[in-house]
């Protein structure tokens, strides 16, 4: 067994992620490696509730302010260049802590990409509240229809598996089980162990800090943020919360009023995709945000015993 751990921090927007990681990190004398995918942006700062030096509490902090909006970051590109920091911050400590929303990336960190293609985010956001909704057996005889082949092996169990061959399908039009070689050799091989710690809180909770955090992104520039992002609105990472309903107001598609409305309800919808996405993971231990101590003993047990 590696000596070498990473701890996985993960939950929904505003949930306190950022905090947890800056606790675990002093306590364990090591750094962040972010995985949000939009952090990354030296553009975009306020509407992606970059942590603030403040918040970071003199924590070092990987993949924030790294790469530039005219350069975007695939999940292939971001789990090369993370398993590249990762690497470097192992050969002086034991413990390195990764942190996000994002499930894709951290998957790409954990797990590794398989070579199919990757579809848009909205295709994945519609199966995943199909799956909330409607359960996984509609989504299964839908896949039974498009990939024969592949529901025939699969475990289709496993609501990630069938939501995955399902997007793939959908957005190109060809049987998932046409762009695999084999599906036997598993996940990624790492030369680390992996902790996957997610966050919770009530859900009025939740969604009050979410409305909350909206109105400050508003009352620190939110707006003038986006028109200065204009002239590369059609990037991907601006083609998400927090963003696309500012657009919509500065072309007069709707009212201020409006707009904060959309930007509230739309975040609230995406912590409950987020949510879904790692539920459905199944290996994570789950816990209040605000219960340190309990996490605090289970990942000093952990970091102990690595020798």
């Amino acid at each position: 067994m590696t000596n070498k751990l990473v701890i996985v921090i993960a939950g929904p927007t505003a949930v306190g992620k950022t905090s947890l990681g800056v606790r675990l990190a002093k306590a364990l004398q090591t750094d962040v490696v972010s995985a949000d995918s939009r952090q990354f942006y030296r553009e975009l700062t306020i509407g992606t509730a970059k942590p603030t030096a403040d918040e970071m509490q003199g924590v070092r902090h990987h993949f924030i302010d790294s790469h530039s909006i005219m350069e975007p970051v695939s999940a292939g590109q971001y789990e090369r260049e993370a398993l590249t920091v990762i690497d470097d911050l192992f050969q002086k400590k034991n413990v390195v802590i990764l942190s996000g929303g994002t499930g894709l990336y951290i998957n790409a960190v954990c797990f590794g990409l398989d070579d199919v293609p990757q579809a848009e985010p909205d295709l994945r956001a519609e199966l995943m509240n199909r799956l909330e909704t409607e359960g996984l057996e509609p989504l299964r005889e839908q896949l039974r229809l498009l990939d024969p082949v592949y529901a025939e092996t699969a475990d289709l169990q496993n609501s990630q598996r069938v939501v995955r061959a399902l997007e793939v399908s959908i957005s190109s039009g060809k049987p998932y089980s046409s762009f695999r070689k084999q599906d036997t050799n598993g996940p990624a091989s790492r030369p680390f162990q992996t902790v996957f710690i997610a966050l919770d809180r009530p859900r009025d909770e939740l969604y009050d800090r979410i409305d909350r955090r909206m109105d400050e992104m508003l009352a620190h520039g939110l707006i003038e943020e986006v028109r200065s992002l204009l002239p590369y609105r059609q990037s991907t990472a601006l083609q998400t919360v927090g963003y696309k309903e500012v657009f919509g107001y500065l072309d007069g598609d709707y009212d201020y009023a409006e707009m904060v409305r959309l930007l509230k309800r739309n975040s609230r919808r995406y912590a409950k995709r987020q949510l879904t996405w790692f539920r459905h993971q199944g290996n994570y231990h789950w816990f209040g945000a605000e219960e340190y101590e309990e996490i605090s003993k289970m990942v000093e047990g952990l970091a102990n015993s690595l020798n």
